[in-house]
């Protein structure tokens, strides 16, 4: 791990710390009132920054070394958001493809996002069915010889009141390939440290998961096509099995760390597929392998 790495991750950890000092006192305040105040809010803000040891999409290999992805997001009447989010390589020459030369400490990618989302009443044995759309115009540096940029649409469903959670979470590129990707997840947060009432969030919670996703021909087409000639096979893609630990340190200040397995269980040929493009994207066949291991870091503060 080089020195520019290292640098930024303490700096992640220290500036949790210095934040959360710095929060004790709206910490302190009286829950009652910056309850009532967040219902009444007209705009609410989150910033966030994520740590990832690899670039994986799909549960494959889009770049070997780690990434940093700072985000911003803005929402008004808790439904109407507008949002920006970029990943910026840490290190030379990540084995990203189309061309991409040395993107040391720049940034691969920068969204645009809009979204809506509201929360839909179901009754006392579903819960409530929080459904979120947006999409996102995605810009790639010109410094790509074969990459352009794309644009998406995304719907994410989910029953968060229900012991398992499910959430099914569907994409469609509108300009790459024209592909729809589905992901469909279970999983349940528990409370390691309890928050002070009921209705507090835990201060330490672990949430364990298992995600499935399916591509239709065309997305897995448009991913797996460059490496593996005449590929045009819809099925299961990537089986995702996960933990995170989430530390609520204060009111409007989260830090969370994860560690996931990703494989392409189902599918023998999704599997030589997702093979031959890690191998190719990852730089030597020390990569040829759908099983993919990731960890990560993510700081949050909401306003």
């Amino acid at each position: 791990m080089n020195a520019k790495l290292i640098a930024a991750v303490a700096a992640l950890t220290l500036g949790s710390t210095l934040f959360a000092e710095t929060c004790k006192c709206g910490c302190a305040a009286d829950k009652d009132v910056l309850a009532e105040e967040e219902d009444d809010a007209f705009v609410s803000g989150e910033f966030g920054l994520a740590f990832d040891s690899k670039y994986l999409t799909y549960g494959v290999v889009d770049g070997k070394d780690p990434i940093l992805t700072p985000s911003a997001t803005v929402t008004f009447f808790d439904t109407l958001y507008f949002g920006v989010e970029a990943i910026f390589d840490a290190t030379k020459g990540n084995g990203k493809r189309g061309g991409y030369g040395n993107r040391a400490f720049k940034y691969t990618t920068l969204d645009g996002i809009v979204g809506a989302t509201h929360d839909f009443d179901l009754g006392e044995t579903l819960g409530a069915l929080s459904v979120d759309f947006n999409y996102i115009y995605e810009y790639i540096p010109r410094h790509h010889d074969s990459m352009d940029d794309t644009q998406y649409l995304n719907l994410e469903l989910s029953l968060g009141d229900l012991w398992l959670e499910p959430t099914l979470a569907i994409e469609r590129d509108l300009m790459a390939d024209d592909g729809t990707y589905v992901n469909f997840e279970i999983g349940h947060e528990f409370a390691l440290i309890d928050g002070e009432s009921e209705d507090d969030d835990p201060v330490l919670a672990f949430r364990p998961s298992v995600g499935q996703g399916f591509g239709n021909s065309r997305r897995t087409a448009g991913y797996f096509g460059e490496t593996t000639d005449g590929f045009d096979h819809a099925g299961l893609m990537d089986t995702n099995i996960k933990g995170e630990f989430t530390w609520n340190i204060c009111g409007n200040l989260s830090l969370s760390a994860y560690v996931a397995y990703y494989d392409y269980i189902f599918d023998r040929n999704m599997r030589h597929a997702a093979r031959d493009y890690n191998g190719e994207w990852g730089h030597g066949d020390k990569y040829r392998d759908s099983r993919q291991f990731v960890c990560g870091l993510a700081l949050t503060a909401a306003f």
